[in-house]
């Protein structure tokens, strides 16, 4: 495992800077919060007011907001509350009024509030999005840990990808807030959360019932109601949404997902609890990303697929809580988890690679129990004379695991390639310390520690099953100056870690051939830094810039698709993002945000100039495959633009762009993927008595452009290859490598075209 250093001119900065700020010992106060939330109504008993970091970042019930959100637009405007400071330069909470004043196509691009995030899709709006963030193609959720009301979405030894995010449970009027923040940089976020942790609140209460329907282009419908009521000392919310979607597909997706959330809470996020069961069913079918030859030849359409028969089935059920108390001397916190889900999913990636009379289309199946159990306490005490706040922390969770891969034809059982039981168990203590020395000065200190254990049982190959533990410290620092003219300078430094699939640390043979397989470590390393300024200087523009460094030890990851593992190196990723919000007026606001980053590999990879060696001869297969320091997959720009009008009543709109820029797809760059721009709208009228009307748009300019690219080896029937590896009669006459391989192609999933959907929504 490859272990790099912060950078010592990283160290000296540090040092400098606070000998500057010695000089400048002038009274000064914290820079107000980025978002203002709407406090809840009710309260069980007063909380003592609050200042300081992570314990008190989550401090208010939320009620749904009165101006932009599209739930409880009617509503009295509350008055607004403090906000714990920021503790990095890129950490950022966003209302759920600001969430759902965008036009949302699916429910994860919610998270496209994270500035420099993409949130896209590949196979199916039943699956797991695919999210890129800070130079990472983070598949469906590898280092981006996301919560929703304290649950973790990300799941680990999953069956499809390891850290498998789903959020196509969430519904976006429930959202109370998203607290984002980036790097390795708090104690208290674990597992996945290297790269970022989002943290979704969900709504206590609405100001009043509200239902909509939703009607729009390829077959799109949706019905959605909540409604709360007082219950006792407390309330109880109820909410519910069904759906149904086609798509542009000419196999249409049949979408059909329904969705029911009930929450009781009672008091307030510092002294009060909440109880929420969820229920959650989905079943679809999904056009898979296709090869570009495939549509240049017209051997299909731009939307048609090559294996009608993918797609797959999802259910989730969930009960959580929450629990606070506080008083002047700390805040004690608690929650639970305890969730069942389930998945089966159908993919055919490569075609005709493997099997050249029926597909390759495999199955894989998650059906899982998972649940936990966290709590904190928060200390406001004194140190040397100085106010200090110290948290001490404890977060476990359990997972008990089914897993399944198998080859199939049209969704029908062919044979077996692996079957596992899955135990795995996990415990982390963090501490984290913010002393305020000045007005001007405050630092924080952290350390966590990790420990895992897993047992394995391979029912097909009993040599891959076995048991592993592993331990990992992760200490975490901090500095915050300012602020000065308005502005506040940043500097994080920590060390983090991600889980690597179970099975993969087990696993001693291949599923398939028998050959000896490397084993992956379980928790493998991240380390980042940060330096960063937000300021708002200039009157209603809050604008923050961060330069971050961030690198991955290297590591050996689970492939879900293969049922075994694939090798990659250290990385280091280098990048700037500068984000701005300027809100002149109570009814505009505008937003722009750019990301660019820097990735690249460290180190050879001597077997992938092996294997470029071996496609000689074959440029149908060689080109993507020669050795380099590029890292498929990811972003190095990133830019978005937004302007939102609007009031309580009257009439309202929105635009919104997002730019996707070009990214490598092999290592040597032979393969780069075009850049994305998308532009969706909205326009509506607020009634005065709460009621709704809602036009969204969709890809408005009517890009042609691909939704996400891929680049690597598959067959077709149609491929002069095919012959040579399959020939009708006698053996291949092209080499085993060469076959193994295919045609590497660009492989895509296009953007869907222009599209409308209307809502109409009432209050009652």
């Amino acid at each position: 495992m490859h272990r790099s250093s912060f950078p010592s001119a990283g160290l000296a900065l540090v040092v400098s800077i606070m000998a500057m700020a010695e000089c400048h010992a002038q009274t000064a106060t914290t820079l107000s919060p980025v978002e203002v939330l709407a406090p809840e109504r009710r309260a069980a008993r007063p909380s003592q007011p609050r200042t300081g970091t992570e314990s008190s970042r989550r401090t208010t019930r939320r009620v749904a907001a009165p101006v932009a959100s599209n739930v409880g637009s009617g509503s009295t405007p509350a008055p607004s509350t403090t906000q714990a400071p920021a503790t990095s330069a890129s950490e950022k909470t966003v209302s759920g009024a600001d969430v759902n004043a965008r036009p949302l196509s699916r429910p994860a691009e919610a998270l496209e509030v994270v500035p420099g995030l993409i949130v896209t899709q590949h196979s199916g709006d039943g699956k797991a999005n695919q999210y890129f963030l800070r130079g990472f193609n983070l598949d469906h959720g590898t280092d981006l840990a996301i919560s929703l009301d304290g649950m973790p979405v990300n799941m680990r030894t999953h069956a499809h990808g390891q850290g498998y995010a789903d959020l196509n449970f969430l519904i976006p009027e429930l959202i109370g807030s998203v607290d984002i923040r980036k790097g390795p940089y708090f104690a208290d976020e674990g597992d996945f959360s290297s790269v970022g942790a989002l943290h979704i609140s969900l709504l206590d209460s609405v100001a009043k019932t509200m239902a909509s329907i939703t009607a729009g282009s390829f077959g799109y419908r949706r019905g959605f109601g909540v409604t709360s009521a007082r219950l006792g000392e407390g309330t109880l919310l109820v909410a519910a949404e069904a759906q149904g979607y086609n798509g542009p597909w000419d196999n249409p997706d049949e979408l059909r997902k329904l969705n029911g959330v009930m929450r009781y809470s009672q008091g307030t996020a510092t002294d009060g609890f909440s109880l929420t069961a969820m229920a959650y069913a989905n079943r679809w079918n999904s056009t898979d990303q296709i090869p570009a030859r495939a549509i240049a030849s017209g051997e299909i359409g731009r939307f048609g697929a090559l294996d009608p028969s993918d797609g797959g089935n999802s259910d989730r059920f969930s009960l959580s809580g929450n629990w606070a108390q506080s008083d002047a001397h700390g805040i004690s916190k608690a929650n639970f988890y305890v969730i069942k889900s389930s998945l089966n999913l159908w993919n055919n990636f490569t075609y005709f690679l493997s099997n050249p009379a029926d597909g390759d289309q495999f199955h894989q199946h998650d059906d899982r129990v998972l649940s936990g159990i966290n709590a904190s306490h928060t200390f406001n005490t004194t140190i040397a004379g100085f106010r200090s706040e110290t948290e001490v922390g404890v977060q476990t969770r359990y997972d008990d695991i089914r897993l399944d891969l198998n080859n199939s034809v049209r969704r029908a059982f062919v044979s077996p390639i692996r079957s596992d039981a899955v135990k795995e168990g996990s415990v982390g203590v963090f501490m984290q310390n913010t002393i305020f020395w000045s007005d001007w000065l405050r630092t924080s200190a952290g350390w966590r520690g990790d420990y895992y254990d897993t047992s394995v049982q391979s029912y097909f190959t009993p040599a891959n099953s076995g048991h592993a533990n592993a331990f990992i410290s992760s200490p975490k620092l901090g500095l915050v100056l300012g602020p000065f003219a308005k502005t506040e300078l940043f500097l994080n430094a920590g060390e983090g870690f991600h889980s690597n699939d179970a099975r993969g640390v087990t696993i001693s043979e291949s599923p398939v051939d028998g050959s000896a397989v490397q084993r992956s470590p379980f928790l493998v390393k991240t380390k980042g830094a940060e330096i960063g300024l937000r300021s708002k200087l200039v009157p209603a523009l809050t604008s923050s810039v961060a330069f971050f460094m961030l690198d991955s030890a290297s590591e050996i990851l689970f492939v879900g698709d293969a049922g075994d593992t694939e090798a990659s190196r250290p990385s280091r990723r280098v990048g700037i993002e500068w984000t701005n919000d300027y809100r002149p007026l109570p009814w505009l606001s505008l937003e722009g945000d750019l990301a660019i980053t820097r990735a690249r590999f460290r180190g050879d990879n001597a077997d992938q100039a092996a294997a470029y060696q071996e496609l000689a001869g074959f440029p149908a297969a060689q080109p993507g495959n020669a050795p380099g320091n590029l890292i498929p997959g990811a972003p190095n720009l990133i830019a978005t633009a937004g302007i939102r009008l609007g009031e309580a009543t009257g009439w309202f709109g929105a635009l919104r762009y997002r730019y996707f820029g070009p990214r490598p797809l092999t290592e040597d760059g032979a393969f780069v993927s075009p850049a994305t721009g998308l532009l969706n709208g909205q326009l509506g009228y607020r009634f005065a008595n709460g009621w709704r009307i809602q036009l969204d748009g969709f890809n408005l300019l009517d890009s042609q452009s691909d939704q996400i690219t891929y680049a690597y080896g598959l067959l077709l029937k149609s491929d002069s290859l095919f012959a040579l590896c399959f020939p009708a009669s006698g053996a291949p006459t092209a080499p085993s490598a060469v076959c193994q391989t295919g045609v590497m192609d660009r492989v895509l999933h296009p953007v869907e075209p222009l599209a409308l959907r209307i809502t109409v929504a009432g209050q009652f």
